[in-house]
């Protein structure tokens, strides 16, 4: 390779802290030659998002790239770095994966329900694996879930550091601590870039141990006299292994719920990484059968996702349990930016229903964040010692303070870049790296329906339905004598049987619109006249409906010439 040049592409995860998914492309002068991808996370819909269930990656720019694609490397197992993976792999054509062993597993049970093989190779600490013109090692680090990795990729023009969701936890419960050894010495051979977290920028000191959080569930569990519910994400294995074994002590049994939860606590089982024993595991079915005091529950929720079974729980729809006075509800995780409003939403209705709801903002012994706090931070860049720095996995403000702790730590500010989805990075020879092309993307939505067939033009109107209500009207014209029929119903909108003056005269508006347009033309030429005469009629009543009610509702309109 005579001028090699690599370039950085975050698809998503750069901003918005979810749907994690980074390019590594390495080019001969302009000709791409190899292209390394790491995780391919899904990301979490908005209140103004009805209907959708999940956000995904737009790989669109990959789609005529699929022949350079040679691996896709997996940092650890949270849904926002694995989950887009049913959806995209075959698209991305099937390229092999590497990953920890936790990790490895949630993906083949995931990749199952959708019919695929993945080609998968669990990866070996500090061991390197070349990918086309990419060397790359994966090394420990410590998060809220087993089999958390950073990845040093050695390139021709100098290494990068991927340094994904990680907190310096000198005292994990379950596995080793961060690989200090392999951050100091790749640090001393020279880091041309770090790729970090930077999701803690704003907080204080180092991240609490997860270790921490283990004695909390043991000491509050003692105090409960009711049913003992804790809510975390069904891929925090060490959290709900933390929790299950603080109700094998207090002899409680130990009920998963939900669905994802289930699947994941049962591969964890399967490799070993929640040893508990089976009589102390048992199902929903048993649950109104038990003391309350015999009951550890472990629910998926922690998020406020509507239909979830701590959703349910809190509008008393769970058909197995009823929240009552003495039941403590654990909240193990922070609201993901954005989330916050569902999140205590639900908090406030289980309080209602009387248990006493413990989480961040009452108790700090509660949730130990997964991500490092300004010293975790501080310790990587200390290690690494790069001449360039991208902060990834948070927001823009989180970007901007991590820019601000790297200067305090004698980096050029200019050398700290701050990106947005689709912004790239070129680094060249003699260790230079200039902002270059950005990718187009867009939302991709998936629903129960399908995925990337929700446009903006369908949220609106699900947004406008589910406030404002709908109105449909018919209009039936006899082609010969040019006789009208009006017929308009609505739902959500007003009480019909209250409002017939409205309706009646919202169809003397279509008659009248109707007739307008209709009338120079022949019994022929009405038919094709149908829709400018649909988007006329909707206009109309829209705007009488505005001023009438105060209110928009979706209108529809269907014509008929018969």
């Amino acid at each position: 390779m005579t001028q090699p040049k690599v370039r950085f592409v975050p698809l998503g995860g750069i901003v918005g802290v979810t749907k994690n998914m980074y390019l590594y492309e390495l080019y001969d002068a302009d000709k791409l030659k190899d292209i390394l991808i790491v995780d391919c996370g899904i990301g979490f819909p908005s209140a103004a998002e009805l209907g959708v269930d999940l956000l995904i990656p737009d790989i669109s720019y990959l789609a005529d790239k699929k022949d350079k694609i040679r691996a896709i490397l997996l940092t650890h197992g949270h849904e926002d770095h694995i989950g887009a993976l049913p959806y995209h792999y075959e698209a991305l054509g099937l390229p092999p994966l590497y990953t920890g062993k936790l990790t490895a597993m949630f993906i083949e049970k995931k990749l199952e329900e959708f019919n695929i093989i993945p080609d998968l190779t669990v990866v070996k600490l500090r061991k390197e694996y070349e990918f086309g013109g990419f060397k790359a090692t994966f090394i420990n680090t410590a998060h809220s879930i087993p089999d958390t990795h950073h990845i040093i990729i050695k390139t021709p023009i100098g290494t990068l550091y991927h340094g994904q969701d990680f907190k310096m936890d000198l005292t994990p419960p379950y596995g080793a601590p961060p690989d200090f050894y392999s951050m100091t010495k790749v640090g001393e051979e020279g880091v041309l870039a770090l790729m970090s977290d930077a999701l803690g920028a704003f907080r204080e000191g180092m991240t609490l141990s997860e270790s921490v959080v283990g004695e909390s569930f043991e000491e509050e569990m003692r105090k409960t006299k009711g049913k003992f519910i804790m809510t975390t994400f069904a891929s925090n294995i060490s959290r709900i292994r933390q929790c299950a074994e603080a109700a094998v002590k207090f002899n409680r049994k130990i009920i998963f719920l939900g669905r994802t939860m289930t699947k994941n606590t049962e591969s964890a089982k399967e490799i070993g990484y929640l040893p508990l024993p089976e009589k102390l595991i048992g199902d929903e079915r048993e649950i109104m059968k038990l003391p309350p005091n015999k009951v550890c529950i472990i629910a998926t929720g922690s998020q406020g996702q509507d239909g979830s079974a701590i959703a349910k729980m809190a509008q008393n729809q769970h058909r197995s349990i009823k929240i009552q006075a003495g039941d403590k509800i654990f909240f193990s995780s922070d609201p993901i930016p954005g989330n916050e409003e569902e999140v205590y939403a639900i908090i406030e209705q289980l309080a209602l229903r009387g248990a006493d709801v413990v989480y961040s903002d009452v108790s700090e012994q509660i949730h130990a964040s997964g991500h490092g706090n300004i010293d975790d931070l501080k310790l990587l860049l200390r290690f690494t010692q790069p001449k360039y720095a991208i902060p990834i996995g948070s927001t823009i403000r989180h970007h901007m303070q991590y820019q601000n702790l790297c200067t305090e730590l004698g980096m050029k500010r200019e050398n700290v870049f701050l990106l947005n989805e689709g912004q790239t990075i070129t680094f060249e020879g003699a260790g230079k790296a200039r902002q270059s092309e950005t990718i187009e993307t867009q939302s991709i939505y998936v629903d129960a329906y399908g995925v990337g067939d929700i446009g903006n033009m369908v949220l609106r109107d699900r947004k406008t339905l589910s406030s404002e209500g709908i109105a449909v009207g018919v209009l039936i014209i006899d082609g010969q004598s040019k006789q009208m029929d009006v017929r308009i119903v609505s739902r959500g909108f007003v009480f019909e049987k209250g409002e017939q003056g409205l309706f009646d005269e919202a169809a003397n508006i279509v008659k009248r619109v109707a007739s307008n347009r209709l009338a120079p033309v022949g019994a022929n030429e009405a038919s094709m006249e149908i829709p400018s005469l649909k988007k006329e009629v909707i206009r109309e009543l829209e705007r009488y409906f505005k001023d009438q009610t105060g209110r928009m509702p979706l209108v529809i309109v269907e014509i008929i010439v018969a």
